[in-house]
């Protein structure tokens, strides 16, 4: 078994001498030494005693050779003049000095520089033709798919569909404007509201109001004159039974509740007796402009025209006995004239056709017949 054990050897230690033969040294009782005798004071001031009360170099393993300690700048000084190297701890390791250690090799006397190595980088380029570069674009990221449905026709629509709707959303809640931050919903409101008030108070001055009309009391008919006298012919006849005379309608018209002048575009009447409920009469108005905020007085042209079957119709004798002569009565007061007049007219400003009407039970008839014609 002894010949196969195999003893703990520490390669740097190689160069130190083992122990002598024989008993071992017990470095470890080496102050309480057995074999010398007990320490004196004499012993103590002994000058050429070198051994000191305990711990010596035999107290301590050594794990590798002893070197002296690199001194100051002095002892470094005198080494260099006696040829000896400084102590460098990276001495073995990066070929910058001396190897002071022995244990794999034999110790180096001074410094071997190692051959220069020329870089692989350095050898290509010497080597290698001159090149011409070409600038390559370098490569974009990828492209999500959502960016690139963003740069299509139908997503940047659909992005700015998106963008609208959520601005109309944080409008209604009233979190933005849609003129910046001011025109928002109240404000929206307050400004719909002052239109409104604005609107109605210009309108309610601008717009025309159907004016009222009524008869003159006096004269609500009169004889026909002029122009309009020669171009109708005034008859009565019994067999067939009918009559036919012109007159104008005195009429009054009530504009006071209008603010601007009132322009009609055309005025139309239709007169009929209040008896029979029969139409006996029309008249048309051309363009005609009333004051405002007052009671103008106009003539409208009437044409009284009717036929009946005989001369025993109602219409027709309610009619007559109007209009014929004073002489063929006692008191010479005629039956006096009941009709309605009904008018239609269209009024610039208004968007329709209005009517108005009116109607008397008292009238005298315009004409009177000769004596004769009875």
């Amino acid at each position: 078994m002894g010949a196969f054990c195999k003893t703990s050897l520490d390669a740097l230690n190689a160069d130190f001498p083992t122990s002598p033969p024989g008993r071992p040294r017990d470095d470890a009782s080496s102050f309480f030494n057995a074999e010398h005798e007990p320490h004196t004071s004499a012993d103590l001031l002994n000058a050429g005693r070198t051994s000191t009360a305990g711990y010596n170099r035999g107290s301590f393993f050594h794990a590798g050779r002893e070197e002296p300690l690199k001194g100051g700048r002095d002892e470094e000084e005198a080494a260099n003049q006696v040829g000896e190297g400084i102590w460098d701890v990276y001495a073995d390791f990066n070929n910058a000095g001396p190897r002071y250690s022995t244990a794999f090799g034999q110790k180096e006397k001074g410094y071997q520089q190692l051959p220069p190595s020329t870089p692989k980088q350095e050898e290509d380029n010497a080597t290698a033709t001159p090149v011409e570069m070409v600038t390559v674009p370098a490569l974009g990221p990828e492209w999500a798919r959502s960016e690139m449905r963003d740069m299509t026709k139908a997503g940047r629509k659909e992005k700015k569909a998106d963008s609208r709707r959520e601005k109309w959303k944080a409008w209604k809640r009233g979190e933005t404007g849609t003129c910046g931050k001011y025109f928002t919903r109240k404000t929206l409101v307050w400004a719909l509201f002052a239109v409104c008030a604005v609107t109605a108070t210009i309108l309610g001055f601008t717009i025309p109001r159907v004016p009222s009309f009524s008869f003159d009391n006096s004269t609500p008919l009169v004889a026909a004159t002029g122009n309009w006298n020669a171009s109708i012919p005034t008859y009565f006849n019994r067999a067939p039974a009918n009559f036919s005379f012109p007159a104008f309608a005195s009429l009054q018209v009530n504009t006071d509740s209008n603010y601007l002048p009132i322009h009609f575009s055309y005025l139309h009447a239709s007169i009929y007796d209040l008896d029979s409920l029969n139409l006996v009469g029309t008249g048309d108005f051309s363009k005609k402009t009333l004051p405002a905020k007052g009671f103008p007085q106009i003539m409208l042209p009437l044409n009284f025209t009717y036929v009946a079957s005989n001369y025993t119709d109602q219409t027709w004798a309610n009619w007559y006995n109007a209009c014929k002569s004073k002489t063929l009565y006692i008191n010479g007061l005629r039956t006096p004239l009941k009709f309605r007049l009904v008018l239609d007219m269209r009024i610039v400003g208004l968007p329709t056709t209005y009517h108005a009407s009116t109607q008397i039970s008292d009238a005298a008839c315009p004409i009177e017949l000769s004596p004769n014609n009875s």
